[in-house]
C-alpha cells in the first residue's frame, strides 16, 4: 500500500514538472508575441493571457515543492515564428494542445488540489484558445482605418504585412495614413497634390524617385531603399518606381487627408478606377 502511495505521489511530481515546462514554454511565447503585436489592442490581450500564465507557473510550482520539498528542475522548450501571424498560429495551436492535455491530466489525476488547479487552467486555456483564434482572424481578416481614435502601431510590421496597392491606416482631419504594396516593376503613377505635402517611408525593398515642376520636366531623381524617407512638397510631380525583385512596402502620409476614410485599393488598377469616378 505505501508504494502505492509513493507511486501515486512520483506520478503526480511528474504531471506537475510537464506543467511546469508548458506554462514556462507559453510565458515565454507569449511575452516575445506581446512585443511583436502591431497595435495596442493586441499587445493588451495577449498580456492579459500573460498575467494568467504567471498564476499557473506559480500554482504548479508551489504545488510541485509541497509534493517534492523541492523547487523544480527542468529545461524550457523555446516554440519559434517567424512573424506576429505566425506567433497567433502557434499561441493558438499551443492552447488547444494544452486544453486537451489539462483535460487528460484531470481525468487521470486522483489528487484533489492538482484537480483544484487543473480544472481552473482548464478554463483558462479553452479561454486563451479563443482569444488568439479571434486575433488572428483579425489579422488575417486584414487592416483598417482606426481613425479619428489614438491609435499605437508597430508601423513597420503593419507595412510589411499590408499586400493591398493601397489600404488607409488612419484618417483624420489634417493628417492621413496609408500602407502601399507596389508589385515588382511597377510604380506608384506619376502624379501631383497642388495643397498636399506628402512623406514616404519604405520598409521594404528598392525604389527609384523622381520629381519635377511638371510631369514632362523630372529633373529629380534618388534611388530610395530599406528605412528610406521621401519627402515631397506640395505641388511637385512625382513617382516611386519599384526596381528591386520583390515588393515595395511604403507607408505614407498625406498632410491633410488625400484619400476618403477607409480606402481600400486591392490593386493599382482598382486605385485608376476609383478616381476617374471621383471626377465623372
Amino acid at each position: 500500500m505505501a508504494e502505492n502511495h509513493q507511486e501515486m505521489y512520483q506520478r503526480a511530481a511528474e504531471l506537475l514538472l510537464n506543467r511546469i515546462k508548458r506554462e514556462s514554454s507559453a510565458l515565454d511565447l507569449y511575452s516575445r508575441l506581446a512585443s511583436a503585436a502591431p497595435n495596442q489592442k493586441h499587445k493588451n490581450q495577449i498580456l492579459y493571457a500573460l498575467e494568467g500564465k504567471k498564476v499557473h507557473l506559480k500554482q504548479f510550482t508551489d504545488l510541485y515543492f509541497m509534493l517534492t520539498g523541492r523547487e523544480p528542475v527542468y529545461e524550457m522548450d523555446t516554440i519559434p515564428f517567424h512573424n506576429y501571424r505566425d506567433g497567433l498560429k502557434k499561441a493558438y495551436q499551443a492552447g488547444s494542445a494544452g486544453y486537451r492535455d489539462y483535460q487528460n491530466s484531470y481525468l487521470l489525476t486522483q489528487h484533489p488540489q492538482i484537480r483544484n488547479v487543473l480544472l481552473w487552467v482548464l478554463t483558462s486555456e479553452q479561454e486563451n484558445a479563443k482569444r488568439f483564434e479571434s486575433l488572428k482572424k483579425e489579422v488575417l481578416d486584414g487592416i483598417k482605418d482606426y481613425g479619428k481614435e489614438p491609435f499605437v502601431v508597430n508601423i513597420d510590421e503593419v507595412t510589411k504585412r499590408n499586400n493591398t496597392y493601397r489600404t488607409a491606416l488612419w484618417t483624420g482631419n489634417n493628417l492621413q495614413v496609408t500602407l502601399m504594396s507596389i508589385n515588382v516593376g511597377d510604380d506608384i503613377g506619376l502624379e501631383v497634390h497642388p495643397t498636399i505635402d506628402q512623406f514616404i517611408r519604405i520598409e521594404e525593398g528598392q525604389a527609384l524617385v523622381q520629381m519635377g515642376d511638371s510631369k514632362d520636366q523630372l529633373d529629380f531623381e534618388e534611388e530610395a531603399y530599406d528605412d528610406y524617407a521621401i519627402m515631397i512638397p506640395a505641388g511637385k510631380w512625382h513617382n516611386v518606381i519599384n526596381t528591386g525583385n520583390t515588393s515595395l512596402k511604403l507607408y505614407a502620409i498625406y498632410a491633410p487627408p488625400e484619400h476618403p476614410f477607409g480606402t481600400v485599393h486591392k490593386t493599382k488598377a482598382d486605385a485608376m478606377a476609383s478616381e476617374e469616378n471621383e471626377y465623372d
